[in-house]
This record gives structure tokens, sequence and C-alpha cells, in this order.
């Protein structure tokens, strides 16, 4: 094995590891018992590495050729772990062969029972089987409050919101790289640290993967975790524990479990970071029942989106853009409060052409309406605020009142969340259309880092307003 197997590896975290036979039962407990007690002592954890076999091929399809030899199949059979602690109790004396065959037989007709009984129940239904993927949001009456006077930033209102859902429940905990002394990177946990200690703010390796997957357990173990993705470019590393697992988890489950994990961090461009740094990546979780993307665009939106995250009990993938994250203060309650997921929010209302916006693109449609009205056009700008779940009635409504509908989002057009908003629009209100509807994204490429090339990459407010002008004019 190279460099001496997976336990050798614990040497760079100073830590104990040991590579033991994981066939051999009693060498395994008693392994696990002493790093069991080790760890609860407070000396920290211990790698164990246990080498076994499986005895089956990586597919169960018959018609498919074995890799393994024969031999190698046959040796390690001998090496069957219940045959061997079998043999080790029978000769100490602990259990006679006839005991051992009782506790065999018995074992075999608990689950022949529960076979049998499993196979008298009905098929499931279809929608017995949805319910099980997300549960409903418990603040959904919640209303929303005045904004009041008092003025934050988007990343304070972030901040703020983790800090008062912090304080409220001490379940809630924050894993992420640079989040702890550092404040992170764009400094949305700063301050958290000093405020709730180490054990709930808690820097992580460079290892995104690892920290989703720890994120996933704790929110199956009862905590509520929020994972920062530093640059949400770097949740491609954790794919799998999102899409795979915490999506998944509560379905396969049966709905016997709650997975309240929120994945979130900057996302987009407009900052020169280029290809690997500015991606917006939100159809990528659009797909995966089981998922909610909630994009909040405003300081107030923020607060209130974020609250809601952390109180859902579903897996979040929350997304900030950067941009906003360089915007001015707007009027932002002081106490708690959440935006009920799957409430839009009407920002501008307008007569003429209903543009729907997503995160930095809402105040470029804004931009975009001031120049329009000038020219006569009346344009309602709508914020969906939460990508998943979509509030399509109050879109809907708006291009029944306009007759026209514009949608924009950063993302590469193809693909992009405005198809499905404009497949929406298209099926339930086609017989108030005027026009198509039009779309509005970025072209099929990665994002550029000259900084011309990139403004002309993103879509900005005269596109859009060309965007309105061409369903107006028709």
């Amino acid at each position: 094995i190279a460099g001496g197997g997976i336990a050798r590896r614990a040497d760079a975290y100073d830590v104990p590891g040991q590579r033991i036979d994981g066939n051999d039962a009693i060498a395994v407990f008693e392994t696990v018992r002493r790093a069991a007690l080790r760890a609860r002592s407070g000396e920290g954890p211990t790698l164990i590495e246990a080498i076994t076999y499986r005895w089956g091929d990586h597919s169960m399809r018959a018609n498919l050729p074995s890799y393994r030899t024969g031999q190698e199949e046959e040796d390690w059979r001998g090496q069957d772990p219940i045959v061997r602690l079998r043999d080790v109790v029978l000769e100490q004396g602990e259990l006679n062969e006839e005991d051992f065959v009782s506790l065999q037989d018995a074992a075999t007709n608990e689950i022949e029972s529960a076979i049998a009984w499993a196979q008298t129940l009905p098929e499931p239904e279809l929608e017995t089987a949805r319910s099980f993927v997300t549960l409903p949001f418990l603040d959904a009456t919640s209303p929303e409050p005045d904004a009041g006077t008092r003025k934050l930033s988007y990343t304070a209102a972030i901040t703020e919101a983790m800090h008062l859902e912090m304080q409220a429940d001490e379940n809630v905990i924050i894993l992420g790289e640079d989040i702890a002394k550092t404040g992170g990177i764009f400094g949305l946990t700063r301050g958290l640290l000093e405020a709730f200690g180490p054990e709930r703010i808690r820097d992580t390796p460079i290892a995104e993967s690892v920290t989703a997957s720890c994120g996933v357990g704790a929110a199956m173990s009862g905590l509520r975790p929020i994972i920062e993705v530093q640059l949400f470019d770097f949740v491609t590393f954790m794919m799998d524990a999102i899409v795979n697992q915490a999506a998944k988890a509560r379905y396969m489950m049966g709905g016997d479990l709650k997975v309240p994990v929120v994945f979130r961090g900057p996302q987009g461009g407009g900052l020169r970071l280029a290809a690997q740094h500015c991606q917006s990546l939100e159809a990528l979780f659009a797909n995966v029942p089981g998922l909610e993307i909630y994009a909040p665009a405003s300081p107030y939106d923020a607060k209130g989106v974020m609250a809601a995250a952390i109180r859902s009990d579903n897996p979040v993938v929350f997304l900030e853009h950067k941009l906003l994250y360089l915007g001015g203060e707007e009027p932002v309650p002081e106490l708690p409060y959440v935006v009920q997921p799957g409430r839009a929010r009407v920002v501008r209302e307008g007569a003429d052409c209903t543009v729907i916006a997503t995160m930095a693109m809402v105040e470029r449609a804004m931009q975009a309406a001031k120049r329009l009205d000038r020219k006569g056009i009346s344009v309602e700008v709508i914020d969906p605020r939460t990508i998943k779940p979509l509030d399509t009635e109050t879109m809907i409504k708006s291009v029944q009142k306009t007759h026209r509908a514009v949608v924009v989002h950063e993302a590469p057009l193809f693909g992009g969340i405005a198809g499905e908003i404009a497949s929406v629009i298209t099926e339930e209100a086609f017989d108030w259309l005027d026009a198509p509807v039009k779309r509005i994204g970025a072209p099929e490429m990665p994002v550029p880092y000259n900084e011309r090339l990139e403004r002309q990459y993103l879509p900005d407010a005269e596109r859009i307003e060309q965007a309105v002008l061409s369903v107006c004019y028709r």
C-alpha cells in the first residue's frame, strides 16, 4: 500500500493512527473502544484503518465478468469475521455449537419475518413518497415587518441574521475556511467567534467535501449547521454531500429525518476573479429534489431570508452575490424576522412589462425601468427572493396585468432558471401574453478575466432595456 496505508496519515495531524484486521471482530471492538474512551476523555480523535473485503462484485449483474480471481475470493472467505468469531467463542467455551446454531436460526427467522411482513404491505402511492422529500416551513404565516429607518449593508444584514439565530438556538453552528479568527474573507462571520466561541464557530481545513459531509452529518444529528463556501465555485467539491446525501436523506429514510443545513457563500461576476471564481451555479441545484435555493438581493431580504434558511428543516443552498457585498446600506429592522420562502417581492410596480430578475440583476432591472420611464414605458420589477420554492403566482398575476415578460439572470442562458420561469408563464398565462417571453442571460462561455470582456459578458441595464422594448414594440 502506497505510503504505508491510510493510518499513516494520522501523523500529519498529530493523532494516533492504527491499522487493524477489519475481519477480526474482537480486534475491531477493542480498538474502537479504546479510541472512544480516548475521545470522551478529551484527548482527541484516532484514525483507524480496518482492512476488510467486499464479498460480492461491485455490480450485482450476473452477466458481467468477475474482475477477481476465484483463489482471491476463496482466501478472503476463509477470513469471514462471523466464522472467526464463532471459532473463538466455541474455543473459549462461551457458546457451544448448539447455542450458536440457535442464535443463527433466531437471526434468520427475524429477517424472514420482517420480509414477510413487508410483503403484506400495500405499494406506496406517489404522493405519499413525495411528502417525504421536504418539510413545510413552520413560520409560513409570519408577516414581514416594516423596514424602519435603521440601515445595514447586505453583508451586515446576513451577519446579524446569523448572530440572532445563534443567540436564539444553541444548535446553530458555523463551519468553514477562515471563518473564526479571520471572520471570513468577505467578513460575514466577523465577531461571531468572540460572541459564541470556537465550539460553534469552527475553522475547517481546505477540504470542502469533508466540511460539507460534516455539516450533513451534524444536521442529521440534531444540529443546524451553516457551511460557508468561501467562493461558491468551490461548492463543486461538495456536490456529493449536497446532492446525494443532504437532498435525499429525508426521502430515503421515509420522512423520519430532518437535514437542516445551510450551504452559503458568494457567487457571480463583476470583481474580475476569473472563470473559476465568478460562476453563477443556481441551476445546478434547481434540478435536485430535496434542495431549496435562496437568493436575496437586498439587505432587508438578506436578513429575513437567511433567518428562514437557518430555521428551515430542509437543506438550503443560500446564494450571495459578490456585487451585493459592495452595495450601500438600506433600512433593515433590528428585531429578528423571516421572509417566507416562496414569496416574491414586487420591487417596483408597473403596467407595461414585467421584468423578473435575480440577485445582482434586480438593481440592473431597476436601472432599466427608470430609463424606460423616460420613454413612457412602465416596468414592473419582481425579485423571486427564493428560486426554489419559486413564487410563480406573483409572476403570473403581474403578467396578467402587463401582458409582457422579460426574465433576466446572470448565469449562461442555456439551461438557466429563466427558462423555467418563462415556461411557467407561457403555460399559465399564455392567453394574457401579447408577446413571447424574453430571456436574458450570459453567453455560453466562462466568465472572462479581462475587465472589458467581463462587462460585456454580464447582463446590464441596456440589454434589459432593449429586451423590454423588443416585447413592447412587436
